[in-house]
């Protein structure tokens, strides 16, 4: 356990952490900032790092916590991977250890996809993780077994 929060089922890659007058915070490699360590945000960073070192995605082709705009409504993401041409490719929902991935988890990364169009969702909340692939056309979801690797990812 590392600054009160739980080990995950994600490989440590050295998640960087320090302790100032705020508080803990935890180095977000993105966003190129040091951020408030919350349960979410320690998980954000686990599987941030787990998409760089063992998917094999650009940390130059990723997003955190952009926004956007759903039903008149300021929102953000996650995480948001783009393929080397700058579309999204996958987006990833983060969620404290604590709570329990549900259908209705599934649904908030759903309604995100209505305006990114991404093929692939991926919902975790560090100890489980969940991956669906997103056929637009044929307005189908399929679970995976496994996270995609960039490669796959951007359909190569």
């Amino acid at each position: 356990m590392k600054d009160g929060l739980p080990p995950l089922d994600l490989p440590d890659h050295g998640v960087k952490t320090k302790h100032d007058a705020e508080g803990v915070r935890v180095f977000d490699p993105v966003r190129r900032q040091w951020v408030v360590l919350t349960p979410e945000e320690w998980v954000r960073q686990h599987f941030l790092n787990h998409l760089v070192h063992d998917l094999g995605c650009p940390l130059s082709l990723i997003a955190v916590e952009s926004g956007l705009r759903y039903n008149r409504m300021d929102r953000r993401t996650d995480i948001l991977v783009h393929d080397r041409q700058g579309r999204a490719v996958a987006l990833v929902e983060c969620k404290a250890p604590s709570v329990r991935i549900s259908a209705a988890t599934f649904e908030q990364a759903a309604r995100y996809n209505t305006v990114h169009q991404v093929p692939w969702l991926i919902v975790t909340n560090g100890l489980r993780h969940f991956c669906c692939r997103v056929d637009h056309e044929l307005r189908s979801t399929r679970f995976v077994q496994q996270l995609p690797d960039f490669a796959t990812m951007c359909g190569s």
